[in-house]
């Protein structure tokens, strides 16, 4: 080290003396550059420029890693987006199915129930006019057997009227002989 430093301040002197500075320890110029040169002289044989750069290097190999670490990230992120935008729209293309397929199933219950209501009313209709012909042959059927209960007894009061005994006793057995041929 002295080696170093003998040499060292003779570089150093010379331009100092051209320049008019005093060589001296009271000088504090010159005893600030000797300690920068001195500190400068110890940095270099406790080898710190190399320990910083490995230092450096190893940090700028942290940094590269981490770059590359951020583009795979990054290809992965970007892969995961188109594969989420691939659901999506295969979600989108499903949920419209199904709407579609909604709307068609309802437009299939709804003309089912027209059907449906349709034959019901035609049923009704059915069973109204039922209604309505049982009504009108029960009517009918009122309307004549009044008509007969009617005739019968205008016939029976008319009969009893103009008929004598011994004609009503001819009509009975007459009627008997009737009853009696029918029956056997």
């Amino acid at each position: 080290m002295i080696r170093l430093i003998a040499p060292l301040a003779a570089l150093i002197a010379t331009p100092a003396m051209a320049a008019g500075w005093e060589i001296s320890l009271r000088n504090t110029d010159f005893v600030v550059l000797l300690s920068f040169l001195l500190f400068v002289g110890v940095l270099v044989y406790f080898k710190v420029p190399g320990l910083l750069a490995g230092l450096l290097d190893k940090r700028a190999e942290t940094i590269r890693a981490e770059l590359e670490e951020a583009r795979k990230l990054r290809e992965e992120a970007q892969e995961l987006r188109a594969s989420f935008e691939r659901k999506k729209a295969e979600v989108k293309e499903q949920a419209e199915r199904i709407v579609a397929k909604a709307k068609a199933d309802a437009e299939v219950a709804a003309q089912q129930a027209r059907v449906d209501l349709e034959a019901s009313i035609a049923r009704r209709l059915r069973g109204a006019e039922d209604q309505i012909a049982s009504a009108e042959s029960s009517a009918v059927r009122e309307v004549r057997d009044t008509a007969i209960n009617v005739a019968v007894a205008a016939a029976g009061a008319l009969i009893a009227k103009n008929l004598s005994a011994e004609d009503a006793g001819k009509l009975i057995e007459s009627s008997i002989e009737t009853v009696e041929t029918r029956l056997h």
